[in-house]
């Protein structure tokens, strides 16, 4: 077992070794270094109304996301990032997440044109107000149809196997999972206990306000990429009591200051935990909507439920068409997350910054193609320093 002192030199080991795992690894796991990375660009990226953006707006950041009913839809998935700032942000961002994927998958460069071209052409439809109900469903490609029809059949099973690898009421140790100190677990017990944290899990799936919440296991959880090192712990909720008690899994993950650059004179919550809540009531109102900003061992922290239906979008192996219906699929989810914050004119304005800023040549603006080709070929270079440091190292 890891002892708590010796977590953060194992968490940078853990870290350092999934960046090398893959090109598209490392775009995701290296937030900070893009946007240092774009603010050094020469390339001029337009200047959108300030809304609320991801601000890590990459493939594995969106995907199905359940409601307080279960209803489920694709959103952003991940709001650590969050502020006010620039949507352009996010739109590169993504631009650079597909780029990076298509590298991956051996398709040839005009492929990637033609993918920024299709992201830009679902991110104008949904801020057009085509991208409705209707709108979405005619966009969506075969992968998103299927990943969503596996989506609404999963329960609690399939998320305690796929998480736990048990179905037991335990929070098993090991890689996933590490032991507590008796200090977490008596501030996961306190935090429990609250009255908030009550009120947040049995709003929930038709539970009852007044069922009995209790924290039957906790652990330390490692998780994600760019989030190793915080604090992030795994616990499990009984809830109700007797026959018609419930299992359920809750995630608790510190919440700390953003890399993305907020819009000059944006008023944002000066609490981190606070802060990703709201940008993702904003921007993903199924998640915003069941997450819950508090305090753990004095700091911030968001506490959620993962519900069965919450999965993340897998890239395999792209070909051109696949990739293209991919981008404009999601260039309409992140458009109407977007453009849900603006008023009629705003939206209507920013829509026509972005189609004036085309070429004959390309649909696709000169300044995301710029930006995307750039960062393209900085990541990789970094990517590859990056697996000499850490991965050749591990191998020796």
């Amino acid at each position: 077992m890891i002892a708590p002192s010796r977590r953060p030199t194992r968490l940078a080991e853990v870290r350092n070794l999934k960046m090398a795992r893959s090109a598209h690894a490392y775009v995701r796991g290296s937030t900070v270094k893009f946007y240092e990375w774009l603010e050094h660009s020469s390339e001029q990226v337009p200047h959108g109304p300030p809304v609320w953006i991801c601000g890590d707006c990459h493939l594995g950041n969106l995907g199905p996301l359940a409601d307080r009913k279960g209803r489920v839809a694709v959103q952003i998935r991940d709001l650590d990032q969050t502020v006010i700032g620039n949507p352009a942000h996010d739109i590169v961002r993504l631009g650079l997440s597909l780029a990076s994927d298509a590298r991956g998958s051996d398709l040839p460069g005009v492929t990637t044109a033609r993918i920024l071209e299709q992201l830009m052409a679902g991110y104008e439809a949904a801020l057009a107000g085509d991208f409705g109900h209707e709108g979405e469903k005619t966009l969506r490609p075969n992968s998103i149809r299927g990943l969503l029809n596996r989506s609404v059949r999963r329960r609690w099973r399939h998320l305690a196997s796929e998480r736990l690898d048990t179905v037991k009421p335990t929070v098993p140790l090991g890689k996933k999972f590490w032991a507590l100190s008796r200090e977490e677990r008596d501030a996961l017990g306190e935090l429990f206990a609250t009255e908030d944290m009550h009120a947040m899990i049995t709003s929930l799936q038709s539970r009852g306000d007044h069922d009995p919440v209790t924290l039957v296991d906790a652990a330390y959880w490692v998780k994600g990429c760019s989030s190793l090192g915080r604090l992030r712990y795994a616990g499990m909720l009984q809830v109700g009591e007797g026959d018609g008690a419930s299992l359920c899994l809750v995630d608790i993950k510190e919440a700390v200051t953003t890399a993305a650059p907020r819009a000059a004179d944006a008023s944002m919550p000066r609490d981190n935990a606070v802060r990703v809540v709201t940008g993702a009531k904003a921007l993903s109102p199924n998640l915003g909507n069941r997450m819950i900003a508090a305090r753990l061992l004095g700091k911030p922290v968001v506490v959620r439920e993962l519900m069965p239906q919450d999965l993340k979008l897998e890239v395999s192996r792209l070909t051109q068409k696949k990739a293209m219906a991919l981008a404009a699929y999601l260039g309409g989810v992140v458009g109407k997350a977007h453009g849900r914050q603006l008023s009629a004119e705003a939206r209507a304005a920013w829509l026509g910054d972005l189609i004036g800023a085309r070429t004959a040549a390309l649909d696709a603006p000169t300044w995301l193609w710029s930006s995307v080709v750039t960062l393209l070929a900085i990541h990789e270079g970094a990517y590859l320093e990056h697996c000499r440091l850490f991965a050749l190292a591990q191998a020796a």
